[in-house]
């Protein structure tokens, strides 16, 4: 019998009201005095083969703290894994980012059972966020105008959704294929092929 293992990757970024070809195009204008409009959000997206898990939108967040991470993003994580298939592991692969990292998350995580696909340190293999749920959905918004953060960030969440199950499929299937290439050289750099 198969393994039944959820893994799930994870990464936070930022969502734009307008996300520019150029500088130039992202000016505006203020009276003096005026506050500036807020124009971005940050979100945190995890993903797994079989699609898009969670996109939290982390409205007030400057910054993602192992608090904000434990508290927010992780129990949201697990909760829909866990009502998705209570009985299968969870494997979390995650960048190496303080938050990520802290003896905070990493009692969390314990606590709750899940297991930690750890990311190399400075390793340039980029996670599935990396590949498709950031740069092909900024991509597909990239020159629409939202009226507000919150906006933007319900675009985006429409937009990893939309992505048809095949291609978060092929993207883990490229992702495993990279890193069992990368044990084999025993960790060197290698090329495309």
């Amino acid at each position: 019998m198969a393994l039944r293992v959820n893994i799930v990757s994870g990464d936070e970024s930022w969502i734009y009201c307008y996300e520019p070809e150029n500088k130039r195009q992202s000016a505006v204008w203020v009276f003096q005095g005026e506050e500036k409009p807020k124009k971005s959000s940050m979100v945190a997206t995890f993903v797994s083969k079989a699609g898009r898990i969670a996109t939290i939108p982390l409205n007030e967040q400057r910054t993602v703290t192992a608090d904000c991470y434990t508290t927010i993003c992780l129990p949201k994580v697990i909760t829909e894994l866990r009502k998705i298939n209570p009985k299968r592991r969870i494997i979390l692969h995650q960048d190496n980012a303080s938050s990520h990292t802290a003896q905070k998350t990493r009692q969390y995580l314990t606590e709750e059972n899940v297991e930690l696909l750890d990311h190399p340190t400075y390793s340039p293999d980029p996670s599935p966020n990396d590949i498709v749920t950031f740069p092909k959905i900024k991509n597909r918004l990239r020159g629409r105008r939202f009226q507000s953060p919150e906006k933007a960030v319900g675009a985006f969440k429409n937009a990893v959704l939309d992505l048809p199950a095949n291609e978060w499929n092929k993207c883990f299937e490229n992702w495993f294929e990279r890193m069992r290439m990368c044990i084999n050289l025993r960790g060197e750099y290698f090329e495309k092929q």
